[in-house]
């Protein structure tokens, strides 16, 4: 159908309720918002759906919802009678529409004889991850945005190993949802019904237990803990989000007797009245955790998003400022812990692998060499360090130490699949509590890091380009870049270009070609000189095209000043392109 008449139908038809018909009828003589919201249906990508809350084929309701949930239930009843009764459990964050979306999805999958695990209130995304391994689902769902503004919300869909769906299990389930033609034919079971049929079941304690229990099982040096617990300070903020109980809980059992949280922030709420956006990648979303320490004197400030799956951390540098650090240095600090303590406790094991995605920095590698420990590289996505989880350790000889990616998501452990704000909380309070038993801030670990291992400094640009033009603008972009290969960037000497979509590296010193063994994906890497990088690809889950960029120094100085000087260069051809 084209878009005047899918909205016509959504505006018309009872199928849809009466909320949805009025807000469709309040844009009636709006052409291009209704182009905007019908032009083609909310794509489903690797990891399931996210887009504005509102009416609409391009936009997240329950309707989109159901039609997904409908997708995927086709999908496990074709798999057969025992994939079936696993059933699928389903949590939700703090985000607008969230308890409904998961409830609409619950009673889809009843509908069609698949049980449904529903949390009885908001969970976290490791909490769901942790669930299908417990509860040996099918497959998971999880309603969030994750750091998006307020306008937006998703849905995150989990395969039975607890990570996010492979791509061809995603392929398969687009196939799926794309051959129902009629979406006002998907019926919902009554909620009663389906409880008295044993097909939705209310769950939550047993499994926090179970959880927080594994959880503690990480902890590096828990003597360590004990002896700081009450002179050891952190103000934690959830961001309105899933994080406050599972955060608090896990501080609190493992010995951290001084958590103070920002009560502005505590209490869970979909439009993030406290915040620009609720990012913890962002200074700006510590404001008031930070007003708080210099109140208190705190040792660390930590902050989760709303689904708890990513960690910010604010330290005091030098000069007594409170400053926030990257992604980047919070994973390097945290692998270092992790390796330098199991080394020293010889409990380090010769088959241990820790995992980075292709944009994450490279002081990460130089530290595994340090101890001996293979690096693994892999696309961007926490999906696929869950992946190598599974192949590596579960079903290969190898063990998993530890894995991040540069936007705030780390995981230690194997019992989630996905990044992990819980364990993460817990190892870098553990790790803060550490450096001040050396009598030294968790900023200075991170000099002592950069002198031992040698200035790092990565940064990011992205681009928001929203709608259909937008869209377009960036993909056209990168189309451009991987025709003229190094030929694009004539200010910059290119040595190779990793083109992951054609799974191809050209190496322009020796004018020779090779395979990557990686799975496609549109992301164009630039390596040059003295290790220095750059990385393009358009966002998996934003209208975003996003530029990386990494480099070396001997000096804070120097390396500030290359990676000043490699962005404004990148930035010129790029800014150009999109006519920015």
């Amino acid at each position: 159908m084209k878009s005047t008449e899918l909205y016509n139908l959504w505006k018309s038809n009872e199928y849809f309720n009466k909320e949805v018909r009025e807000e469709l009828e309040g844009i009636s003589g709006d052409a291009k918002e209704i182009e905007e919201r019908f032009y083609k249906e909310l794509e489903f990508g690797t990891g399931g759906l996210r887009g504005i809350i509102g009416a609409g084929t391009n936009r997240m309701n329950e309707y989109v919802v159901r039609k997904t949930t409908q997708g995927i239930s086709n999908y496990i009843i074709k798999k057969g009678d025992e994939y079936k009764k696993k059933g699928v459990v389903i949590s939700f964050d703090s985000r607008n529409k969230s308890p409904e979306f998961a409830l609409e999805a619950a009673l889809v999958f009843a509908n069609n004889g698949i049980k449904a695990y529903l949390f009885d209130e908001l969970r976290p995304v490791p909490i769901l991850s942790y669930a299908v391994r417990y509860l040996k689902t099918s497959a998971g769902i999880m309603i969030t945005a994750s750091h998006n503004p307020k306008e937006y919300n998703g849905y995150k869909v989990y395969a039975d190993d607890g990570g996010q769906i492979p791509l061809d299990i995603s392929n398969a389930v687009l196939e799926e949802i794309t051959n129902i033609s009629d979406i006002t034919k998907i019926n919902l079971i009554d909620e009663s019904i389906a409880i008295e049929k044993d097909l939705l079941e209310i769950i939550g304690e047993e499994i926090d237990n179970s959880y927080i229990k594994d959880l503690k099982t990480l902890s590096v040096n828990p003597k360590i803990i004990k002896s700081l617990s009450d002179s050891f300070k952190i103000i934690y903020t959830p961001l309105h989000g899933t994080g406050n109980k599972p955060v608090r809980r896990i501080l609190s059992e493992v010995g951290f007797n001084n958590v103070l949280v920002v009560k502005e922030q505590e209490l869970p709420d979909g439009n993030f009245p406290t915040v620009k956006s609720p990012n913890p990648e962002e200074k700006e979303a510590f404001k008031l955790a930070i007003d708080y320490a210099k109140k208190e004197n705190v040792d660390l400030i930590i902050g989760t998003d709303p689904d708890c799956d990513r960690v910010g951390v604010v330290v005091r540098n030098a000069d007594n400022e409170y400053v926030t650090l990257t992604g980047n240095q919070i994973g390097c600090l945290m692998l270092e812990y992790i390796l330098s303590q199991k080394n020293k406790n010889n409990c380090l094991p010769e088959n241990g692998f820790v995992v980075k995605t292709i944009v994450t920095t490279e002081m990460s590698r130089v530290i595994a060499d340090n101890y001996k420990i293979e690096l693994v590289e892999v696309l961007t996505g926490f999906k696929f360090i869950g992946e190598k989880i599974k192949d590596l350790d579960e079903f290969g000889d190898k063990k998993y130490l530890f894995g991040f990616e540069e936007s705030y998501g780390y995981l230690a452990g194997t019992f989630a699949r996905d990044k992990d704000g819980v364990v993460t909380s817990m190892l870098i309070a553990e790790l803060a509590a550490f450096y001040k038993t050396k009598n030294m801030s968790l900023y200075e670990g991170l000099q002592k890091l950069f002198s031992e291992y040698g200035y790092f400094l990565e940064t990011l640009t992205s681009y928001k380009l929203e709608g259909q033009e937008g869209n377009k603008k960036i993909n056209d972009t990168i189309e451009i870049l991987r025709e003229k290969k190094a030929n694009a960037f004539e200010n910059l000497k290119i040595n190779k270009l990793r083109d992951y979509k054609i799974s191809r590296t050209y190496n322009f010193i020796n004018d020779r070609e090779e395979l990557i063994d990686l799975p496609k994906s549109n992301v164009l890497y630039y390596e040059l000189d003295n290790n220095f990088w750059f990385c393009i690809r358009p966002s998996g889950t934003e209208p975003k095209i996003k530029i990386y960029y990494g480099i070396t120094g001997k000096t804070k100085e120097l390396a500030q000043k290359n990676l000043d000087d490699l962005k404004t260069n990148v930035l010129k051809v790029i800014d150009n392109l999109l006519e920015i």
